[in-house]
């Protein structure tokens, strides 16, 4: 039976997760991180997307995007086949890095896209690696406390739900003291 087609629209989001195949490693190290954040702006190029919020773990990333002209399916094709080849040659392996296809969540409401931001900078925090999502290096949570977009996220369209960067800052640590129930 074929799969169903993924819902996509101009301005459609999502929450993006892509996992290592059986649940491995995707990133090995920094240099494999700053490989796919080169391949993520890359594919921002050319399918030109707004990147609101991010998290590279070892074994799976997040992405919270928005598209502007292409389809989802487009966008993730090329970011995870680039990462797949350059990851492969490097490590010299062979093979699918990823399971399966990506997973996507389509954000239809305000609540469900500052409530996915809150959730991936919490992944960390959840995963035990950190005590507070600032202290991961690879996430966009500190373009939230400064408030400002970087090279690889925009952060301004959530932050102006919380008027200030520290009113976001409290809405995340809010999030952690539950962090069991996400």
């Amino acid at each position: 039976m074929p799969r169903k087609p993924r819902i996509w629209y101009p301005g459609a989001m999502y929450h993006i997760t892509s996992r290592g195949n059986r649940h491995s490693n995707i990133f090995l190290d920094d240099k494999g991180r700053l490989r796919y954040l080169h391949h993520l702006e890359e594919t921002k190029e050319k399918y030109f997307f707004e990147l609101h919020s991010y998290c590279l773990m070892t074994n799976h990333v997040h992405l919270l995007l928005e598209t502007m002209q292409h389809p989802i399916s487009d966008i993730m094709h090329k970011l995870n086949s680039r990462y797949a080849i350059s990851f492969n040659r490097r490590h010299d392996h062979d093979g699918h890095l990823f399971q399966g296809r990506y997973h996507s969540v389509l954000i239809e409401s305000i609540e469900q896209f500052t409530a996915t931001s809150r959730y991936i900078h919490l992944n960390p925090v959840k995963a035990n690696i950190v005590k507070n999502p600032a202290e991961y290096k690879w996430s966009s949570y500190k373009a939230f406390q400064i408030g400002k977009p970087n090279m690889h996220v925009n952060p301004t369209q959530i932050l102006h739900y919380f008027q200030t960067p520290q009113n976001y800052e409290e809405y995340v640590m809010r999030g952690s003291d539950h962090i069991s129930h996400l």
